[in-house]
């Protein structure tokens, strides 16, 4: 924690990651570019601890996301020896096996004594959704109220959404890396900043500003310039972008700056687009910790790449915590091909017509079959119009399934259009397209006095 030129406490809190995936270089340029208190990774999103625990099914030292290893690496020397604290949610369905990776960064470079790891756990229920069911929690969906036993045998994952406590807990410990499982997004940035303040529990303004503050950075560079529509194309040195801190002040303001000399945009129109990314309902932005009011939020510009938030609301939160349950729902394969002038569309409609045709005579179970045309209408559908004689259509056609061989052998019959159907065809040396189990996703609430979450810290 330091001081503003005011001489009032400010926690700057970073944002290295937004996703699995995310820019490899981030951490380590926000930790380098000038000061910051914590580093921030958010790693996980609904279909990744699905991915996570088919790994761990595999394999059960994995289970977490790899990236955050070498990110850690990265920024070791700034963690080691300039006091700057990690909290990541990279453990997904597997924290301790994480944190044990990261002990062993800390031992090759020779600074164990100098990393403390929390580790929070508990919020992975597959171990307990039997028990859970006999107990009466349906945990049924959230938009069909069917109950969870109506796919209980096909069920890969099942983690409660937790808050900002139990990483609060790590960081009273002394931790300065903290692991986390299925940790909401937003208590990533809100709980160090309500550990450095002493927020209390009740504190429903100031804690809604944390939640606020930290569904801002949780995307990393997505408001800073990335994915950015507002004047997109004099966004500059996007190759450079710089990624989000969040500078918080005790009485729950903030401001968002990025690192001199790095590219991007923050701006009111930036951040404003970040704030509605996943909103919903603006009045009830609904979290474990707290209610936040989306309605109160105050936005203004507060210098050049600095954007100050203030005069949020917030009220008690629900007594239910959110559940993301991923299960197995059969199989899909999506082929491509591509089309050149002339008549690039009426080829792909043909290419489509043909291919369907063959499908039935075969005679295949497909739960689903769907057809885009990309560079006509994939993306906007009919709101696009006619096409005016596009010079290039890519048709990409997928099926879905229960039956496996019946998906296994559409990936055959696509390759065929190549010589037997429409001319001018390209775009096929890929070759069969691969077929995929599906993971489709299954939101419940349960009652938070079931979710009972464990913090330990690894010297």
């Amino acid at each position: 924690m330091s001081k503003d030129k005011n001489g009032e406490r400010i926690v700057r809190v970073a944002s290295g990651q937004g996703f699995w995936g995310d820019w490899l270089e981030a951490p380590r340029r926000q930790v380098e570019g000038g000061d910051v208190d914590y580093l921030m990774l958010d790693y996980l999103a609904e279909v990744t601890m699905s991915i996570l625990q088919k790994q761990k099914e595999r394999d059960p030292k994995m289970g977490y996301a790899r990236d955050f290893i070498g990110a850690f690496e990265s920024v070791l020397p700034a963690v080691a020896k300039r006091g700057v604290r990690v909290i990541a949610n990279a453990g997904g369905v597997n924290p301790p096996a994480c944190a044990a990776a990261i002990r062993e960064v800390a031992k090759k470079h020779g600074v164990s004594d100098a990393v403390r790891i929390g580790v929070v756990t508990g919020d992975d229920l597959l171990p307990r959704l039997d028990e859970l069911i006999a107990g009466g929690h349906a945990l049924a969906h959230m938009e069909t109220g069917e109950p969870l036993s109506t796919v209980r045998d096909r069920v890969l994952s099942a983690n409660a959404y937790i808050g900002s406590m139990p990483i609060i807990e790590a960081l009273q410990q002394n931790a300065n890396v903290v692991i986390t499982g299925r940790s909401t997004d937003t208590a990533l940035t809100m709980a160090p900043l309500r550990h450095e303040f002493g927020w209390a529990s009740d504190d429903w303004d100031r804690l809604a500003a944390g939640i606020v503050a930290g569904h801002t950075i949780e995307c990393g560079a997505q408001c800073s310039g990335g994915n950015c529509l507002y004047d997109w194309a004099s966004i500059p040195d996007m190759a450079n972008v710089g990624y989000p801190i969040v500078e918080g002040h005790a009485d729950g303001s903030f401001v968002i700056y990025k690192h001199p000399n790095t590219g991007g945009r923050i701006s009111v129109p930036s951040v404003t687009e970040q704030l509605v990314y996943e909103m919903g309902d603006p009045n009830s932005y609904i979290t474990p910790d707290v209610i936040a009011d989306f309605t109160t939020i105050h936005v203004e510009t507060a210098g050049e790449n600095r954007v100050r938030l203030f005069g949020i609301k917030g009220r008690p939160p629900t007594d239910k915590l959110k559940v993301s349950i991923a299960y197995r729902e059969g199989f899909k394969a999506v082929g491509t091909l591509v089309y050149s002038w002339p008549q690039a569309y009426d080829k792909a409609q043909a290419a489509d017509r043909i291919l369907r045709e063959r499908l039935e005579r075969l005679g295949l179970k497909f739960d689903h079959i769907l057809t885009e045309f990309v560079g006509v209408n994939a993306t906007h559908g009919p709101l696009a119009g006619e096409p005016h004689d596009p010079p290039e259509v890519q048709i990409r056609i997928g099926v879905r399934g229960q039956d496996k061989a019946s998906v296994e052998r559409f990936t055959r019959e696509l390759a065929p259009l190549v010589l037997n159907g429409p001319p001018s065809v390209t775009g096929f040396a890929g070759g069969r397209p691969k077929v995929e189990e599906i993971v489709a996703y299954w939101p419940a609430l349960i009652d938070k006095t079931v979710v009972q979450t464990k913090v330990e810290v690894l010297a």
